[in-house]
């Protein structure tokens, strides 16, 4: 999903401010301009914060993210050819990781799908891409009985992740200002549900992107800064606290998450980057056709470094004296304490095991190709994460 660094920044000159600005401001956020949007990057420090989430929970505020509506009887079909993936038998209260295609079949944008009603669905996409997802989904829905709609404007996203998430919003469940629609223990992983909040609609969702259990909270633009403070009431004495965007790419990259611009963009075909199983080829959709890589195509693998100097996007990476392929994605790992990284790599040593290495500022850092993820949460901290 979305990169949340700010080299995905989309300049100095725009400024949309999320709902719960005034929030994160009076919490003392410093923030980063990405992707149009003038976000939280930390508010005490990104160890703390990334600490925090593997620990108790972190409060995440992504109303940057785009949310696109489906509606209609011809809703799921639509879904089957417009993304890479089957989404027509996806039963009411599921979720799909899924992907937005070019008509060569490079990745135009990686999006969740949930099924919110028989005829109607709700597409998250990144907010970098949110004008080209768009496009692309308004442009490929003629001839089809739907109707796209861009909602980002009036949603906001609230996502708390971590141990504590569960009992945070059990206590508002407890303290009868959130109401699910069923029990919010019976709401498993990629799974969502109608609910309110302060007799306000919202939609919770379990699909995360840190490597912890956790939930996602939709919600009307005017209601955000309330929830949030909620949240955090809650959630006051099981540790959570606000974290930003330096945690969230720290946690996602442990976790072995793509980031669309790192990992993910037009030149990569889903295969390469260990996304072959998203793409239902036994259906006809934009971009099957170009599909398959190239057999020499690089392909993604995970990186476990030696020493603390941690390898950044751009990095070569070396078998002797050759260039075999270029960092995506490196950090010194909070929780591993080590560095980690994700690379496209030459297929003849992308096999784990293999050592290579990463030319670090002109030192070349022994580096061990790893399976992915880096970091698995354990079985007993994730009772939603069965499916």
């Amino acid at each position: 999903m979305t990169d949340p660094t700010p080299s995905g920044s989309a300049g100095p000159s725009v400024h949309r401010r999320s709902p719960l600005h005034e929030a994160h401001a009076a919490a003392g956020a410093t923030f980063t301009d990405f992707a149009g949007w003038q976000m939280p990057v930390r508010y005490s420090s990104d160890l703390a914060e990334h600490h925090a989430v593997r620990s108790a929970a972190g409060l995440f505020d992504l109303s940057h993210m785009a949310e696109i509506g489906v509606q209609g009887p011809g809703a799921g079909a639509y879904l089957d050819a417009a993304l890479a993936g089957k989404h027509a038998t996806m039963p009411v209260g599921r979720a799909k990781y899924s992907l937005l295609l070019t008509d060569d079949g490079g990745v135009l944008d990686d999006v969740v799908v949930y099924r919110t009603e028989d005829d109607a669905f709700l597409v998250v996409a990144n907010a970098a891409n949110r004008d080209v997802a768009v496009a692309a989904l308004r442009d490929r829905a003629v001839g089809h009985d739907v109707e796209v709609t861009d909602d980002s404007d009036t949603t906001a996203l609230v996502a708390i992740q971590g141990p504590a998430a569960a009992g945070t919003l059990d206590a508002l469940v407890v303290a009868d200002r959130l109401q699910p629609e069923t029990p919010l223990d019976e709401l498993r992983y990629y799974r969502v549900l109608h609910a309110s909040f302060d007799l306000q609609d919202v939609l919770i969702a379990r699909t995360g992107y840190t490597g912890e259990d956790g939930f996602e909270i939709y919600c009307p633009t005017d209601l955000a800064p309330v929830l949030w403070d909620a949240l955090l009431d809650a959630g006051a004495d099981r540790g959570v606290v606000p974290a930003g965007l330096a945690a969230r790419d720290t946690l996602r990259l442990e976790a072995g998450m793509p980031l669309y611009g790192h990992e993910l963009d037009t030149t990569v075909r889903p295969a390469q980057a260990g996304l072959g199983r998203v793409v239902a080829m036994d259906t006809e959709f934009v971009g099957r056709a170009g599909v398959t890589p190239a057999t020499d195509a690089p392909l993604l693998v995970g990186l476990v470094m030696e020493g603390r100097r941690a390898a950044r996007a751009g990095y070569p990476v070396l078998d002797g004296g050759q260039t075999v392929g270029t960092v995506t994605s490196g950090a010194l790992s909070p929780t591993l304490g080590h560095p980690v990284a994700m690379a496209y790599v030459d297929p003849a040593v992308a096999t784990p095991g293999t050592v290579l290495r990463v030319d670090v500022r002109g030192t070349a850092v022994p580096a061990t190709v790893s399976e992915l993820p880096f970091y698995r949460r354990p079985a007993s901290a994730a009772p939603g994460q069965k499916g």
